[in-house]
């Protein structure tokens, strides 16, 4: 009869395989396109195919992997048309959820979302991608909870995966201040504080479309003709 103790190994060994693949995609070492073979991570990690195989379906479902049928799984490769639809629905979702944040938020809340920001600022600190997209990720969801919409909270909660795949491979390319991004989410929480709807709403929605006063220098490059 199988232990309890059993039944937790393979869980801990396929959530830490998941978690190397998952950062090796996030910092490079996995590029677009590359096939990921399910026996040779086992090998190279001394570990069977089973917790492989969990790990690969995870990123999967994440968007971050792709399986291709009788050829295999590979790094997804996020086109601009896919930013652009993720764009299109997250801006409109981002506005509303700071509209009713904003008024209905309460000091507790408030309180939250300063210790996320004081985490991306710890991201920054020990120059941790991974951790800080995982933050961001946590701080834009809380603020959708707080606004109160169960349909709105249903709705982000389809979009999220894929925000995480396409920010997985897009932010290891980001060449902008990490820091002054965590200088942006606390400005929101101040416009939340401030409980200016209308403010806080036109903020969100330029943040979530890339408006934001945090520039990525890809975009002046691109303006200059410099990058193709």
């Amino acid at each position: 009869m199988a232990t309890s103790k059993d039944s937790v190994r393979p869980t801990l060994i396929s959530d830490r395989v998941y978690e190397l693949l998952r950062q090796a995609i996030v910092e490079g070492d996995l590029a677009p396109n590359d096939r990921v073979v399910e026996s040779e991570i086992a090998r190279r990690l001394g570990v069977s195919q089973a917790p492989v195989r969990e790990a690969v379906k995870q990123l999967a479902r994440e968007g971050l992997l792709v399986h291709v049928p009788r050829r295999g799984n590979f790094v997804v490769e996020i086109s601009t048309q896919d930013a652009e639809y993720a764009r299109q629905v997250r801006e409109p979702l981002e506005r509303l959820a700071a509209t009713m944040a904003a008024e209905r938020i309460t000091a507790e809340q408030l309180g939250e979302l300063d210790e996320v920001v004081a985490e991306m600022h710890e991201a920054v600190r020990v120059n941790d991608v991974g951790r800080f997209r995982d933050v961001d990720i946590a701080f834009h969801t809380r603020v959708v909870q707080i606004a109160g919409n169960p349909f709105l909270t249903r709705m982000w909660e389809v979009l999220e995966p894929n925000l995480r795949a396409l920010r997985a491979i897009a932010d290891p390319l980001f060449e902008g201040d990490w820091r002054a991004m965590a200088d942006e989410h606390g400005r929101l929480v101040t416009l939340l504080r401030d409980g200016d709807a209308a403010t806080a709403a036109d903020a969100f929605a330029d943040h979530a479309a890339g408006r934001s006063p945090v520039p990525d220098r890809r975009t002046r490059k691109k303006a200059a003709g410099t990058v193709t």
